[in-house]
């Protein structure tokens, strides 16, 4: 008996259906059926076109076809016609339940009823940058490499390109390849990158001895590569030029048999891109066109005044500098920004700040001059450098968890508050409005949930091993796998999305949910939360507690588009 053809034909509907007939995967199952049938030496069935689907629209319909094709039994008619139905119905759901860009997302349950005093880091958290400044970034870190470490003037061809590279990648300093790692340690294939090229995925599995990356090549506790560590993981948002930097000298030196050595293109891309920063070149730019560099602060105003009025107390601590800071804030929160903080520190060194002991405090004057004074208390109003948070504990007596304290960077900003401090994090992730936008279209939902339906049909039927069904399951199998670089390509053709490989959580997701016990995409979504708020985590079903098709939006309730539209 083979039952695998009977669904075969009603798979070949539903692609007809719902990503038309000219979907690149109708003409091989067309094959492949024809194929099949010569096999058994039967004729296509009546009302069914061997060059196109619409045939079952024509004549008869597919269910009506089925018992003609007399190779079904009743236990897989049941599994398909399940399928079906779930697939069916679960598209118009899951698009009256939209996921709402607005919404704080929870990994911990808190109470911000329980918190008393707020931190914000600066970058990325109170202010956001345009693309521009990336391509400022790129550019100058370019010409950097160019003029003092003598690179290649053609080099300077290479432009900055916002839709290479996603946060989160892992970069392998010796071997020079940029790729995307799961929560598993093992790399997604297909988004493995030497230079601008994709890596085939039989080279990876050779040079990696798989697809798996043992622990200790890892990048270490902050994403670093040292003390033996082969892998960089780049989790700032600033860090996009760099491997976009990267991927463009790589591309270079290959495309014209440069012989190099990689460990010494990453630190001398590293070295300029750091140079950028610590010698002023982006923050004087920023401060010299700081309408075009800054593109919105939504709300950050709106959020400290409300955070204000209801007595919390506020504290900044950022890596950048003092002068920098005080014109990014009058042009976002006014000339009075300092009267909303009770505590401003710049130039921390974060995550040095959290961890070193030894450095005091130093008081910035309004001319920006360092103040030799010792530091006995920390007065609002006033603006300090450096320091270390264990001073800052025992002069301000913030601890413990009614402290919260939000960053875009979850290893610099988030990892030793939570961990070694005890303090309640929020994750600042603009890339989440966008892909929760992706996610509500409908050509995504209709991706994902025929993709979710082959997946379990392929679960079900495996257990069918003649030759026949074997060779249907294998074009299951390609589709699967054709499906799931179309839904890569939704949010980036290269590395897809910032929290997915195929089907497991990133690495970038496993850090994001240890370390924060909240996420958003940004801190205007506070406003749409009273001050007494309670954040619950969603109970997600366990494998083990997952029944057969229960892939159902009800089960799992999450912040909706809808909700928040009806308030």
């Amino acid at each position: 008996m083979i039952e695998a053809v009977g669904y075969l034909y009603k798979s070949l509907h539903i692609r007809g259906n719902h990503l038309g007939s000219s979907h690149s995967s109708i003409q091989g199952i067309l094959h492949l059926l024809r194929e099949i049938e010569q096999i058994r030496g039967r004729r296509w069935p009546q009302g069914m076109s061997q060059q196109s689907p619409e045939g079952s629209k024509k004549g008869s319909s597919l269910r009506g076809l089925l018992p003609k094709l007399n190779y079904h039994s009743a236990q897989g008619t049941n599994t398909v016609n399940s399928a079906l139905c779930v697939h069916s119905k679960l598209v118009p759901s899951i698009m009256n339940h939209l996921l709402n860009p607005d919404a704080i997302f929870s990994n911990n349950e808190m109470s911000l009823s329980d918190i008393e005093i707020y931190g914000f880091d600066y970058d990325y958290t109170l202010v956001f940058y345009s693309k521009q400044l990336h391509t400022l970034i790129f550019n100058a870190a370019r010409d950097l490499l160019i003029n003092e470490h003598r690179y290649p003037v053609e080099i300077r061809k290479y432009e900055y390109d916002p839709n290479f590279a996603i946060r989160g990648l892992h970069y392998d300093v010796q071997r020079a390849i940029l790729m995307k790692i799961d929560a598993f340690h093992y790399i997604q294939l297909g988004t493995v990158y030497r230079g601008l090229s994709v890596v085939p995925d039989d080279e990876v599995i050779e040079m990696y001895e798989g697809s798996h990356v043992p622990l200790e090549q890892m990048s270490d506790f902050y994403g670093k590569s040292s003390h033996g560590n082969t892998m960089k993981q780049f989790m700032d948002i600033f860090s996009l030029p760099e491997m976009t930097l990267l991927s463009c000298v790589n591309e270079h030196f290959l495309k014209n048999s440069i012989d190099y050595e990689p460990v010494h293109l990453y630190k001398d891309v590293k070295d300029s891109i750091r140079d950028v920063h610590i010698k002023g070149i982006m923050y004087r730019a920023i401060e010299a066109d700081i309408e075009k560099y800054i593109c919105y602060a939504e709300q950050t105003r709106a959020v400290l005044a409300k955070l204000a009025d209801h007595g919390k107390k506020m504290f900044l601590i950022t890596n950048s500098p003092s002068s920098f800071v005080d014109k990014g804030m009058r042009y976002i929160v006014g000339k009075d920004w300092r009267d909303l903080f009770d505590v401003v520190i710049v130039q921390a060194e974060k995550p040095n700040f959290f961890n070193d002991k030894r450095r005091p405090f130093r008081k910035v004057n309004e001319k920006g001059v360092l103040l030799w004074d010792k530091i006995h208390k920390l007065q609002k109003g006033q603006i300090y450098k450096q320091g270390n948070l264990y001073e800052f504990l025992k002069l301000t007596g913030w601890r413990g968890s009614k402290v919260l304290y939000f960053g875009d960077h979850i290893y610099s900003d988030l990892a030793d508050l939570t961990l070694k401090h005890g303090w309640r994090t929020g994750a600042i992730i603009p890339e989440l409005r966008s892909e929760l936008k992706i996610m509500n279209t409908e050509s995504y939902i209709q991706t994902m949930t025929w993709l979710q339906t082959l997946t379990g049909l392929l679960e079900q039927m495996q257990v069918h091993r003649d030759a026949e069904s074997q060779l249907v399951l294998e074009e299951w199998k390609k589709e699967r796998k054709e499906m799931r670089e179309m839904t890569k390509s939704f949010f980036n053709a290269q590395f897809g999305s910032l929290f997915r490989t195929d089907q497991n959580p990133t690495y970038f997701l496993r850090r994001l949910s240890r370390f924060a016990d909240i996420y958003m995409a940004s801190l205007s979504c506070l406003l749409n939360y009273d001050v007494n708020h309670t954040f619950y985590p969603r109970r997600t079903p366990l494998q083990h507690e997952l029944p057969a098709w229960s892939d159902s939006p009800s089960a799992c309730k999450a912040p909706l588009l809808q909700e928040a539209q009806a308030k």
